[in-house]
């Protein structure tokens, strides 16, 4: 796996090295401090597989960057860093295309655990951002519940293990159900929700005020 990390700190690159390195030995780590030799780097290494870009670059917009990333090299997995996690910066960078939103904040153990998710497939939200978008904002009379969009309530489950930033993987082995079945309930939700992927079936669900049941293993 090749990696590049872009980001103008240079304690911050080093922790994310650290990181990386501890989940994947093997892994080719280049390093950026600006958008111009992010972009060089991209046009130097064609098997790149995931860059991790800062949104606060010193010479580009990082949402610019990101746009164009997504837009020269779609194979190019990005996930965004960034200290700024608003739930409009988050939803902002995943509507234009990344594969996740980790704040600069975040723990190492948070780190592991985004990676590990990005690294399963999965898409990273910071979980503040959900629990925000479910708090009690909509009001009660305007909510809807499942069995308004047709989910059941193993569907819902998932629902609230997805908003967890759970795979499918993990979500098969909690609910003890097959991977495929899984993958079923999955494409029924974001079908019920109208949407296309587990990130916006989170913020969907918060939008609309559903409260998926708590789930315990």
């Amino acid at each position: 796996m090749k990696i590049l990390i872009v980001d103008d700190h240079v304690l911050i690159r080093e922790a994310l090295r650290g990181v990386l390195k501890e989940l994947n030995a093997q892994a080719a780590i280049i390093e950026a401090p600006d958008a111009c030799q992010a972009m060089c780097h991209v046009e130097q290494h064609a098997d790149l597989q995931l860059i991790l870009l800062d949104l606060g670059l010193p010479d580009r917009d990082g949402f610019e960057v990101l746009a164009e990333l997504r837009e020269r090299y779609p194979s190019i997995s990005v996930v965004v860093l960034s200290a700024h996690h608003s739930r409009d910066n988050v939803a902002k960078a995943l509507d234009l295309g990344a594969l996740g939103f980790i704040p600069k904040s975040a723990q190492r153990a948070v780190l592991l655990s985004a990676f590990n998710l990005i690294f399963a497939g999965g898409i990273y939200v910071p979980p503040e951002i959900l629990t925000r978008a479910t708090s009690p904002a909509v009001p009660a009379q305007e909510r809807v519940s499942a069995a308004d969009i047709g989910l059941t309530r193993r569907q819902m489950e998932v629902l609230a293990l997805m908003m967890r930033g759970k795979s499918n993987k993990a979500i098969s082995r909690e609910l003890r159900l097959a991977e495929p079945t899984v993958k079923n309930h999955v494409t029924a939700i974001l079908k019920a929700l109208k949407v296309t992927n587990r990130t916006e079936a989170a913020l969907a669900a918060g939008s609309l005020g559903l409260k998926p049941p708590r789930v315990t293993s």
